[in-house]
């Protein structure tokens, strides 16, 4: 048992360790329920808990997971708006997030999709300098070529 000022008392009885806690108008919480003999302190419950809770929100503040951001473009695709959507995916795996890129075909389109598969070769050829790995590769689904970068830290 350790006590309010954080001495270890030792090996006690449970009714003692109870006693002390209600002489000093505080709780006894069993620490390590799984250590043996179980380590009981003796502490103000209600701050206690208050303190695992804002730690528990704390770590899940700081910790981070990865979305999915989504890049749609044509294959007719101006020079300046490739540029715009380059640097776009470029932050976005900087952020440690997954890009999905799509490629959309309307119509008759679908008949050029050695031309949406050039403009991935085109993305990938400008991607070369940056840290990522390609976690789909370029492929059609329905109507539109996609393809999946992930950060290489992930």
């Amino acid at each position: 048992m350790i006590d309010d000022q954080g001495q270890n008392i030792g090996v006690i009885k449970t009714s003692e360790a109870l006693d002390m806690a209600y002489d000093k108008n505080l709780d006894l919480v069993v620490v390590s329920p799984d250590q043996n003999p179980p380590v009981a302190k003796i502490l103000d419950y209600g701050k206690y808990k208050f303190e695992t809770d804002k730690r528990a929100k704390d770590a899940k503040k700081r910790q981070h997971t990865p979305d999915v951001k989504e890049i749609k473009m044509r294959y007719k695709i101006d020079v300046h708006d490739y540029n715009v959507k380059l640097k776009n995916i470029k932050k976005f795996l900087a952020a440690g997030n997954k890009v999905k890129i799509v490629i959309m075909l309307r119509g008759r389109e679908i008949q050029h999709k050695q031309l949406a598969f050039n403009l991935m070769n085109r993305i990938n050829k400008d991607m070369e300098e940056e840290n990522f790995i390609t976690e789909k590769r370029a492929s059609m689904e329905g109507r539109s070529a996609i393809m999946i970068y992930a950060p290489a830290s992930a």
